[in-house]
């Protein structure tokens, strides 16, 4: 199928000019499978080229599907992971044994899928194809243009008629529910958890971590109707933490088919959990012909690489950026601050979007030994820092406001002393650009 030549801006443009429910209000999304189907079917139904792993959840789902995949790459297959959103550039999210696809690559299956995208768009009933849409389909077309033999897959929001859906995984994933885009998913944890529990297809097994017991309690009954085995993380998979510092961590794991020794590079309470059902998640493969391994698994999982969580760009001060975006989230971060790091005072940088708990993340952060300064990100959604401001005097915090991320970042690195510590939290967006920022001046 040959297309159009297209330079990368001129295919990045093609692709975000169509709706990025990322970037603009999620009030007119219209979940759909059909659009992708139709696509896909156009082209030739990459989707099922490979074997799949399909990850869901609220939190966790990024890192767990990465350290699945580093543990696949390891054992010697070859391994695409699809993720989102992107913190540097669009062309993290599709990745080959870690390494993002090319640009080169990318704008010429932009012009492959452009004939095909208008025949969709133009057989109507159905609204215009998404970008994350166009995303993922672009993604299912390298994996199989590459021969991948695994595709591990992140959901972007939900799960049921998210835009992976279309997939028939060897391994469902659900990490840890809790409260996010309810004004998508719905406002209790049983209607999330409903949404999430959507890629469960019969044919396949779930690994779950830990659960509010109303969403396990969904989640036992949809698993049950599908026929499908549940295998619980805490209580068939355990883990012991063993030793922590700033690089790092190890814990010892009882899993399916034996104890093992572990490191992860994460930082972060949570980030044991991930790795202990991304362990479940590789030994359910290993009984389906994945050629797993100890040694696979040690390494994979010592050789994770996970952006903006809980990741430290500097020391003396520490800069560190965590991407957490709810309440929850917010909380795990300020344990997660006082338990690897010391430090006298937190430079709290903060940068939230509209669709979020704000309330509910500046309540989580507000008992920090602390400076806050409230700054915007370049995302539309991002909220003005005044409003963020007024939400943090609640707590009889008065924060400095800086206009954008990279004045923040100036004003902290002024303040701080080399004893002290600054994070930038409250979205990913605004960690991207804290990153933009200090990446050495080439």
């Amino acid at each position: 199928m040959m297309g159009e030549q297209m330079d990368y801006q001129a295919a990045l443009d093609y692709i975000l000019s169509f709706a990025d429910y990322e970037r603009l209000p999620r009030s007119a999304l219209v979940f759909d499978l059909k659009r992708i189907e139709r696509l896909l079917a156009r082209l030739g139904n990459p989707q099922h080229a490979a074997r799949s792993v399909h990850v869901a959840g609220t939190k966790g789902k990024g890192s767990t599907a990465a350290m699945i995949a580093s543990m696949l790459t390891q054992a010697g297959c070859r391994t695409g992971l699809y993720t989102s959103p992107h913190l540097l550039s669009p062309m993290e999210r599709i990745q080959i044994d870690g390494q993002p696809v090319a640009e080169n690559d990318f704008s010429r299956l932009v012009a492959m899928i452009k004939p095909e995208v208008a025949a969709v768009n133009a057989s109507g009933g159905l609204g215009e194809l998404t970008t994350f849409e166009l995303l993922t389909a672009l993604a299912f077309i390298y994996f199989r243009e590459t021969e991948v033999d695994y595709q591990v897959l992140e959901v972007g929001l939900g799960g049921r008629l998210d835009a992976t859906s279309v997939v028939r995984p060897e391994v469902c994933v659900i990490t840890s529910i809790s409260f996010d885009h309810t004004d998508v998913l719905g406002d209790t944890l049983s209607q999330i958890a409903a949404e999430k529990a959507g890629i469960i297809k019969s044919g396949s097994i779930l690994v779950c971590s830990p659960q509010p017991s109303e969403a396990m309690e969904v989640i036992e009954r949809i698993c049950r109707e599908r026929g499908v085995r549940l295998v619980k993380v805490g209580h068939e998979v355990t883990w012991e933490r063993q030793a922590i510092s700033p690089e790092g961590q190890s814990f010892r794991l009882s899993g399916l088919a034996g104890e093992y020794n572990l490191e992860i590079p994460l930082l972060g309470e949570h980030q044991l959990e991930n790795a202990a059902t991304a362990v479940a998640a590789l030994e359910v493969l290993a009984t389906r012909e994945a050629k797993t391994s100890l040694e696979s698994i040690k390494r994979g999982l010592s050789q994770v690489r996970w952006s903006g969580r809980l990741q430290v760009l500097r020391r003396e001060p520490w800069v560190i950026v965590d991407g957490a975006h709810n309440a929850d989230s917010a909380r795990r971060l300020n344990q997660a601050l006082r338990q690897y790091f010391s430090f006298a005072r937190v430079f709290l940088i903060f940068g939230a979007s509209s669709d979020k708990n704000i309330a509910g993340m500046v309540a989580e952060l507000a008992s920090l030994p602390r400076e806050v300064i409230v700054t915007r990100s370049r995302h539309p959604r991002a909220v003005a820092p005044a409003v963020l401001g007024s939400e943090f005097s609640k707590h009889g915090i008065a924060p400095e406001e800086a206009e954008n991320v990279a004045a923040a970042v100036e004003l902290a690195l002024v303040r701080a002393n080399p004893a002290d510590l600054i994070c930038a939290t409250g979205s990913l967006f605004v960690v991207a650009e804290v990153m933009e920022y200090m990446a050495p001046r080439g």
